[in-house]
């Protein structure tokens, strides 16, 4: 008999706690603000492109509402992804990297992987 009591109980249980009686609900992480301002995270990214190996390629970025979109040209295909971590790194929710690499830096990186064949 208690084992019928408990297994009807248990969804009630389960609802009270998903569902709270005061209604509040925890906002979703998507609509959270950013954590620092535009203005912060520009001054970030500066700072640190301006200590960075990839400052010397001149890459451009825009700020805006914790996305940084970044435009350029490299010779190096490591650069792409450095500017995205420092990015990312200084408190970017979203960023879109547009950064082009030049066929010489494409083949620094290394031979495209051949698919493996299966015996």
């Amino acid at each position: 008999m208690q084992r019928i009591l408990f297994l009807l109980l248990l969804p009630l249980l389960s609802a009270m706690l998903l569902f709270p009686a005061d209604g509040k609900t925890t906002p979703a992480k998507a609509t959270m603000a950013p954590s620092v301002s535009d203005a912060q995270l520009e001054a970030t990214i500066r700072a640190k492109l301006a200590k960075s190996k990839i400052g010397k390629d001149g890459f451009r970025f825009r700020v805006s509402h914790g996305l940084v979109t970044w435009e350029g040209n490299t010779g190096v295909g490591q650069h792409k992804g450095a500017a995205t971590r420092m990015a990312r790194s200084s408190g970017a929710t979203q960023v879109v990297n547009n950064i082009h690499v030049d066929g010489a830096g494409q083949s620094k990186t290394g031979t495209p992987l051949r698919k493996a064949s299966v015996q």
